[in-house]
């Protein structure tokens, strides 16, 4: 084989990862063209307001996925995804916050103050936000390298912001779990796959879950090549 020349399994990842990218560009996509053909209901701001922080939540929750996806099957790119999966995410809840605070509110800081301090919801979501935001600039390469561990122990907070922007999401929908009112099925089934998902990353389970996936998912070791040779003559 010559060097450089991509693999079938390269090239198998080339085109998950651009499947991946091409998905996350569609809500924007499909967004705008909504938004140019007056198809975002009665109030266009609200609507692409909720499309866009939907949009994030979801990217957030396929991020973490991804870990567990490569424990239980061991297909090296799910964790190559996790990361444009992340950044996607954050992307479209820095657009989710731009479009309240500069399209919504005009960026009239004294009003978007009232209602933080009035509205828990948006108290929620900024913390989401905050949270998501070092773990976005420290997604870099080189200073991944350059924080080692503090970075993965940083990035455990993934999950409390995933918990953070659910409990935005029930209420910003007006749900009520503890009386079953409003919108509740949504964020009770976000909720669920993170509670999944971060149960599948405690230690004991993970490594049950990594123990099921070498027996399942394991590759037979490839023979080598003179050997099979050298057979064949014999």
């Amino acid at each position: 084989m010559q060097p450089g020349r991509p693999t079938p399994r390269r090239k198998r990842y080339a085109w998950l990862q651009i499947l991946t990218h091409a998905a996350a560009w569609m809500p924007l996509v499909v967004l705008g063209r909504d938004y140019a053909t007056d198809h975002l209901t009665i109030n266009p701001i609200q609507a692409a307001e909720q499309r866009t922080g939907f949009t994030a939540l979801v990217l957030l929750m396929l991020s973490l996925a991804c870990t567990p996806l490569f424990t239980l099957t061991r297909f090296a790119p799910f964790n190559n995804l996790r990361r444009p999966l992340g950044l996607y995410a954050f992307a479209y809840a820095a657009l989710h916050l731009f479009l309240f605070v500069g399209i919504d509110y005009g960026f009239q800081l004294r009003l978007i103050w009232l209602d933080v301090s009035s509205k828990r919801y948006i108290l929620v979501g900024l913390a989401a936000f905050l949270i998501l935001l070092p773990l976005a600039v420290t997604s870099i390469h080189w200073i991944m390298v350059k924080m080692g561990k503090k970075w993965k122990r940083l990035h455990r907070l993934v999950y409390l912001a995933g918990g953070l922007a659910v409990l935005h999401f029930a209420w910003v929908v007006k749900g009520d779990i503890t009386r079953l009112q409003g919108d509740i099925a949504r964020p009770l089934l976000v909720g669920i796959i993170l509670a999944l998902l971060l149960v599948m990353r405690l230690p004991p389970i993970r490594k049950r879950l990594a123990d099921w996936g070498r027996r399942n998912f394991a590759r037979a070791p490839r023979k080598d090549s003179s050997q099979s040779r050298m057979g064949s003559k014999s």
